[in-house]
């Protein structure tokens, strides 16, 4: 039989491609899901019975949380990366992790053929086929979805043909959770006009007034809540539990999709925004101005070829050396207060504070230059502007 590994999620489409390649295609179809945050022991043994029932003749379930956050979400929060100011791209950056942890399987195993269930329309089937075809080119891609056209009707009528008897009703909400947010689809996001209900997002409000509470970042790593002291994949999920009970980090992203088309999304990612916007307000303290224009530069380029599959081209390399580069004095406290819905930043303490006394405090004192000095470097920096106003005038 042809080795076939199977990109699977346990949904409808993933499925299909479970049954179908193994029983009409004559494939040994071996389904592989790829933990990127978010699921249980409870859900993975779930989705592994699922998948042996469907004709898959091995599963397994690559735990990959630790690997996402060194290979991709690090390097997010060095470089701030809010798509559109908006998405902290949740599962755009999971999708480029788990392509390279099935094709890394694969080659393990000896398989020469990999499939996904992704349709023609979205996203995710760029990014799995320009990583599969990147590190595996020998390996044929096979996609019974797209290449099929087939309709979801026309899925759960083949498996219910086939005696699987599943409960296929499309869920009102769509809800993909990973370490780095939740995306969360519905009617309302395939229109532009209307916003996403409350009950739509999986964490719903159950804390009221407020709580102040502290980050500690050392090199632009999350290494302590409240000073105690944790890893950063730890830290992520402690600030996602305690931020959304306060239910913090809902939105709606609307961008451009791979093929040219606008897209529409709604979210929950209560820790990647806190920490984002606690982590940039650190660096606007110790990092120069150049810096900070620099990184803003890079940052968006980085969040850009991610979202679009790049992950492996060798600037994206190049960006990370800069970005962790620049994370050499970014350490320190950072204070804020959660309210229900929303957050807000305080202050930071760190001893690579440029906010420094011993030489101004802005519009009160300097002691650094004398007013002459001061006068002299308003002339000078005039200049360029008085030349051109003097040449060209009227």
């Amino acid at each position: 039989m042809k080795k076939l590994v199977l990109a699977y999620s346990g949904g409808l489409d993933t499925s299909y491609c479970a049954m179908y390649l193994s029983k009409e295609e004559n494939f040994e179809v071996h389904a592989v899901s790829v933990n990127t945050g978010g699921f249980s022991e409870e859900e993975i043994s779930e989705i592994k019975d699922k998948a042996l029932k469907l004709g898959a003749a091995s599963y397994v379930s690559l735990d990959a949380v630790q690997t996402f956050y060194e290979k991709v979400v690090k390097y997010l929060i060095y470089g701030n990366v809010l798509k559109n100011n908006t998405y902290p791209l949740s599962v755009s950056a999971e999708r480029i992790i788990q392509a390279i942890e099935i094709v890394e399987y694969a080659k393990k195993i000896g398989a020469n053929y990999i499939a996904h269930g992704s349709t023609g329309a979205g996203n995710d089937q760029v990014r799995f086929d320009m990583i599969f075809q990147i590190l595996a080119p020998e390996i044929e891609i096979i996609t019974p979805i797209r290449d099929k056209k087939l309709a979801r009707q026309e899925e759960i009528d083949y498996l219910q043909a086939n005696g699987i008897e599943y409960s296929w009703e499309k869920a009102k909400y769509s809800i993909n959770r990973g370490l780095w947010g939740t995306s969360v689809g519905g009617q309302e996001t395939l229109k532009s006009k209307d916003a996403l209900p409350s009950e739509a997002y999986p964490s719903q409000l159950t804390r009221s007034g407020s709580e102040n509470i502290s980050l500690t970042f050392q090199k632009g790593e999350l290494v302590a809540i409240n000073g105690e002291n944790d890893k950063p994949v730890n830290n992520i999920e402690k600030l996602n539990k305690m931020a959304s009970a306060y239910a913090i980090g809902r939105d709606i992203h609307v961008g451009d999709t791979i093929i040219g088309i606008k897209g529409r999304v709604g979210f929950e990612a209560p820790a990647p925004l806190i920490i984002i916007k606690a982590h940039h307000l650190l660096e606007k303290h110790t990092l120069t101005k150049w810096q900070q224009f620099q990184k803003e530069q890079l940052g968006n380029w980085y969040g850009m070829m991610l979202h679009e599959g790049h992950y492996l081209d060798e600037v994206m390399r190049n960006i990370e050396v800069f970005l962790e580069d620049t994370q050499r004095y970014v350490s320190g406290d950072v204070f804020l207060t959660l309210h229900p819905y929303r957050f807000a930043l305080n202050g930071i303490n760190s001893a690579h504070d440029l906010m420094n006394s011993s030489f101004a405090s802005y519009g009160e004192s300097n002691e650094g230059w004398t007013a002459d000095d001061a006068k002299g470097f308003i002339k000078i920096t005039a200049n360029q502007g008085k030349i051109f106003n003097h040449v060209n005038k009227g």
